[in-house]
């Protein structure tokens, strides 16, 4: 038997080591008892260091000087920040902190001596020595927070590298020349683009173009200690920068694109996207050391990408059997206003240190331009940084100004090391501005008036280093000149090239994609692949999903169930719901896909009806039968998420368009709490594969339907899915037996192409007495069906009235008909509503040669739900079926503005009304 114990973050685990005066939660004003207690242990040391007795007046003296320096130096490493250089247009105006200078700490002699014990690389200092190499280290162009985190081993990593008279930002001449290049060649682009194509959008990264070198030294360094893989996402703004400078995408790709051509070959097809929310992906190598790179596509919609991100490095950390993410890694760039202001970027902060979605690490990197479109941060947010989010999570923030690229790329350095030791997030906060606003087309004056006065008196970065690097001896005039020309020249090159550009294949199906591919024009027979299990299998799977081993303590009431299932499961009738899902997911392993299912609770289910994972009363350990089966591939994973909507979809739609041969479920607590993902679903799940060629397996599960829990417990708001089907880009399902619900999950894996799954899944079905299946509808020539025929049909030819639904609606109809003795009433479940199963319905409409009239019962309003949507199917296939001028009639609740009500008394009136008029016979009052 295998068990696993759940480990949370690292703070959760671990008992923190208590230093005075390095305590995080000291604050500035430390109790007397704690300042007595420093001041002896200083008196102790000193003496140690250089003799004499602990009541000498003089050793105390100089115990208590040390003491109050000690305290200086510490001030300077929480709030040194705050006087630091960071704004590149000297905007940022303040005061300086009182409690940064000597006197505010009793020195009023700059020339006092203190004893420092090795801090700061000093046994003895003057007090203006220790300001001197404090002011360095804190307040230069580079401002540290760090001692927010409760770890003392990484807050004496961060120090370490900040800190000290030797403490300094030192690169080679060669690497010095490596910067300022990078840096000429992303300003150069941006003028170049500007110059070919005057006022067209390009949310160019101008006076933030140190960020590019940044990125390189990210690949570089991230490459020497073991990245072999990275994944971008970042917003529309610098985009086709580091699409061209960093990613190496074709600069004629993208000329062409600007002359409008297609991103991709003709015979794709798909709406595509403008130009600065493409992705692309390459390999770069630095040292010898290869990285492969990936950029995410991104909508509009700022920080959406992130989860996205995260979820495609977890799925690739899966893959490759690394648990701790060293050789995969994450790079979101973000805007200041988007860091601060979108709640997403919570999510995915609060996901980093979670066993199921932590991903080692991720470096962020803010470009702060000091305003949001046309809004000062002043109004923008109520913390002083847009990177404080941060501190949620304890991550260390690099406060950096824009205009010291060499300080720029040291803070990727040393952020790289930090996430490659400790495997947790860091922040770089790089200070810059906007020199043309909002976009090319855009006038920033109107809003920032006093800023783009400076902006326009600001020389550019590039001139700032060039002339730092001639005075100190790096290059001269002729080499800048040079270097700057020659790019221009390739770019003259690529300009013309780009004229005759084509692009020779789409960026998909590639690498893990390589065995599937785009489904043919007509996919109506491979919709229905045979998805069935041999008796073998299911008889190990029935096995596996009941046996309790002798030392295991479960609950009392799941080894009722367990009986129970295990009986039902050999006696081979009264199949429900969970066990059915249980045969996929088992059959699935079997079959050598992975299994990742992932959702508020999904472990044991909302409702009770699951319990894959089973917990040991006494030990809290826990059990999961489906990882006992010993595969030696993919494995199962069950994993209880956060209270996270948006975040946590986004990041199983990131693991799907990954690993295609994982089936990645996502589940909703109730079907309606999906409301808080919609970014998710309208701009990727739907239409990720035309805009981007991204596609996606990814399966949905959200419960539905009416039992009078009220109108947040009723409705997955099964329309909003259905008005976004179109071109086949995913399925909608409403399903109705356990068996359908196993074939349907099957068939999501076992075809070669890949679609998003949306799927309606019960609550009351769960249990339903009529909603069971058997051994036999499991194993032999089963498939998934689109369309369930009634369990008590008439004759087709006796068929009158055909009542046609979706869901659990389909056995109240059916019991009240049967209760009714209506036998010239056939009640037909479409189970697929999208895409619409246009073929087999005509097939049954043409046997019923009597039929005088077609009904849609729904029991959602009549606003929501399924009829607006299928109604010109259903007059669609009358058509074709010979029922010419014959049209479906609408049965169910009247239009509303809430999903359902809050009264279970009229509820159940709404629920009769609907069914009576569904099967023609008279409605009660539904007052």
């Amino acid at each position: 038997m295998s068990v696993e114990r759940e480990e949370g973050p690292s703070w959760q685990r671990d008992n923190w080591p208590l230093s005075v005066l390095d305590d995080v939660n000291l604050g500035l004003d430390p109790t007397q008892a704690v300042i007595e207690q420093a001041r002896e242990q200083a008196a102790d040391a000193i003496v140690r260091a250089g003799g004499g007795s602990l009541d000498d007046p003089a050793v105390q003296h100089a115990a208590d000087a040390s003491n109050r320096a000690m305290m200086l130096i510490r001030t300077y490493r929480v709030r040194g920040h705050l006087a630091a250089r960071l704004d590149p247009l000297g905007l940022s105006h303040h005061d300086f902190p009182k409690e940064l200078t000597p006197e505010y700490h009793g020195f009023t002699n700059l020339e006092e001596e203190v004893w420092l014990g090795g801090v700061l690389g000093f046994d003895r200092a003057t007090i203006r020595q220790i300001v001197g190499v404090l002011q360095n280290n804190y307040c230069g162009t580079v401002g540290t927070e760090y001692m927010h985190i409760n770890d003392l081993e990484e807050r004496r990593f961060i120090q370490d590298r900040v800190e000290g008279k030797d403490a300094e930002i030192h690169f080679t001449p060669e690497g010095k020349q490596a910067i300022l290049q990078k840096v000429i060649e992303a300003e150069e682009w941006e003028k170049f683009l500007a110059k070919k194509y005057v006022g067209t959008k390009r949310f160019g990264l101008d006076g933030g173009e140190s960020a590019i070198p940044a990125l390189e030294a990210v690949i570089k360094y991230g490459g020497q200690l073991g990245v072999t893989e990275m994944t971008i996402g970042m917003a529309h703004r610098g985009r086709l920068n580091v699409l061209a400078n960093v990613m190496g995408k074709p600069y004629r790709a993208i000329f062409h694109e600007f002359a409008g051509g297609a991103t991709n070959p003709a015979d794709v097809g798909g709406s595509g996207d403008v130009k600065y929310h493409l992705g692309t992906s390459s390999d770069r190598e630095f040292d010898g050391n290869k990285v492969h790179l990936s950029l995410v596509p991104n909508p509009s919609h700022l920080e959406a990408v992130d989860p996205v991100v995260l979820g495609k490095c977890r799925a690739v950390m899966t893959l490759r059997g690394d648990k701790h993410g060293k050789t995969v890694m994450p790079i979101l760039l973000h805007g200041d206003a988007a860091f601060a202001g979108q709640g997403v970027v919570a999510e995915c902060l609060m996901m980093s240190g979670l066993q199921g979605y932590a991903t080692g690490g991720t470096i962020h990197f803010i470009i702060n331009n000091q305003v949001g479109f046309t809004t000062s941060p002043q109004f923008a947010r109520s913390s002083p940084y847009p990177s404080d989010i941060a501190k949620s999570i304890q991550a260390p923030i690099l406060h950096v100004n824009a205009d010291d690229p060499e300080a720029v790329t040291w803070c990727c350095k040393l952020a790289i090391e930090y996430r490659q030791t400790f495997g947790r997030d860091i922040v770089i906060d790089m200070w810059c501005y906007r020199r043309f606003g909002h976009n090319e087309g855009d006038e920033p004056k109107f809003t920032q008036p006093l800023m783009y006065d400076a902006i326009r008196s600001q020389p550019p970065i590039s001139k700032i280093y060039s002339e730092r690097l001639i005075e100190e001896g790096v290059v001269d005039q002729g080499w800048i000149d040079g270097v700057r020309q020659q790019f221009i020249s390739h770019l003259d090159e690529e300009f013309e090239a780009g004229k005759a550009y084509e692009p020779d294949k789409a960026d998909w199906f590639g690498g893990r994609w390589s065995k599937l591919r785009l489904p043919d024009e007509d996919v109506s027979g491979r919709r229905n692949t045979g998805t069935a299990i041999d008796a073998e299998t299911y008889d190990k799977l029935a096995d596996v999903l009941t046996h309790v081993p002798e030392d295991l303590a479960i609950h009392k009431t799941l080894k009722r169930i367990l009986a129970a299932k295990k009986k039902v499961l050999e006696e081979g009738e009264g199949i429900d719901w969970a066990t059915g899902e249980a045969l996929a997911f088992g059959s699935l392993l079997l079959d050598g896909m992975g299994v990742r299912l992932s959702g508020q609770d999904s472990g044991r289910g909302t409702f009770s009806q699951r319990h894959a994972a089973w917990l040991d009363q006494q030990t809290g350990e826990k059990f999961i039968p489906l990882r006992e089966m010993r595969t030696g591939g993919p494995r199962f994973e069950v994993r209880d998420s956060p209270l996270s909507e948006f975040g946590v979809l986004g990041f199983e739609y990131g693991f799907s368009i990954a690993d295609p041969m994982t089936l990645v479920l996502w589940e909703a607590q109730f079907g309606d709490f999906a409301n808080g993902a919609q970014v998710m679903i309208d701009q990727f799940i739907s239409s990720g594969e035309a805009k981007w060629l991204r596609a996606s397996g990814l399966t949905m599960l959200l419960p539905h339907g009416y039992e009078g829990q009220g109108p947040e417990h009723s409705s997955a708001r099964l329309e909003r899915y259905l008005q976004l089907c179109a071109e086949d880009n995913m399925q909608v399902c409403n399903i109705t037996t356990p068996a359908n619900y196993f074939h349907v999950l099957r068939r999501q894996m076992m075809r070669d192409f890949r679609k998003p799954l949306i799927i309606m899944t019960p609550k009351s079905l769960l249990r339903h007495k009529l909603a069971v299946s058997s051994r036999e509808e499991f194993i032999g020539e089963g498939h998934f069906f689109r369309i369930k025929s009634d369990l008590n049909p008439p004759a087709p030819e006796k068929t009158r009235r055909l009542v046609l639904c979706s869901g659990k609606v389909a056995y109240d109809l059916i019991e009240e008909r049967d209760k009714l003795g209506l036998d010239d009433v056939q009640i037909v479940r479409i189970e697929q509503l999208y895409p619409f199963p246009s073929e087999p319905l005509v097939k049954r409409l043409e046997a019923m040669t009597n039929l005088e009239e077609v009904i849609w019962a729904q029991e959602e309003p009549k606003n929501q739900g399924s009829w607006f949507f299928v109604e010109p199917y259903l007059e669609e296939c009358l058509g074709e079926a010979g029922f010419k001028g014959m049209r479906p009639r609408y049965a169910g609740r009247a239009a509303s503005a809430s999903p359902a009500t809050g009264l279970a008394t009229r509820h159940a009136k709404q629920q009769a009304a609907l069914i009576a008029e569904a099967l023609g016979h008279s409605s009660p009052d539904t007052k």
